[in-house]
């Protein structure tokens, strides 16, 4: 999240636009991906690139420009990128004070096993999630995805209901 650009979000790809991820790799090889801007996140940033984000500066169409900047500035007076610690640090305290509980425990990390658990229990296909998340093996993604304890119910539920709307419609 850090380090995107404005300019990495691709409006005209895919139904809902896809934006360009960087992330680590193997052996020290980063890795690039593009990745769909689902579960409302393409309003969200619209807002975001409308509205907001220009109260911290007004270079958005230069290029290198950070999608989500820093008060801090550089030599030229154009914001610096938002730190890893800067946002670890702000979800701690929010964390702290409204999920006292989740303390120590709610972690920008953890949000990746949250959404790939809650891709999954939406239905999404393993296989996509594991694109999502830019996994090479799908053994690594299963461990992100941490399923309902009622999960065996809930299938053999949906399953004789699939298997009833066959005799009746």
């Amino acid at each position: 999240m850090c380090l995107l650009d404005v300019h990495d979000i691709r409006w005209d790809l895919g139904t809902f636009g896809e934006v360009l991820l960087r992330g680590k790799g193997s052996r020290g090889q980063k890795k690039e991906r593009l990745v769909p801007l689902i579960n409302g996140s393409r309003e969200l940033l619209e807002w975001w690139l409308q509205g907001p984000r220009w109260e911290f500066d007004g270079h958005l169409d230069e290029p290198g420009a950070p999608l989500f900047p820093s008060e801090r500035r550089d030599p030229g007076g154009r914001c610096k990128r938002v730190s890893t610690s800067a946002i670890r640090g702000a979800m701690a305290e929010t964390v702290e004070r409204h999920l006292p509980r989740w303390s120590g425990r709610a972690t920008p990390h953890a949000l990746r096993h949250f959404a790939a658990s809650d891709l999954y229990a939406q239905g999404m296909n393993v296989v996509a999630i594991q694109e999502l998340l830019g996994h090479r093996w799908i053994n690594t993604t299963m461990i992100y995805v941490h399923v309902n304890k009622t999960h065996i119910e809930d299938a053999w539920t949906s399953a004789g209901q699939r298997a009833a709307s066959r005799f009746t419609g």
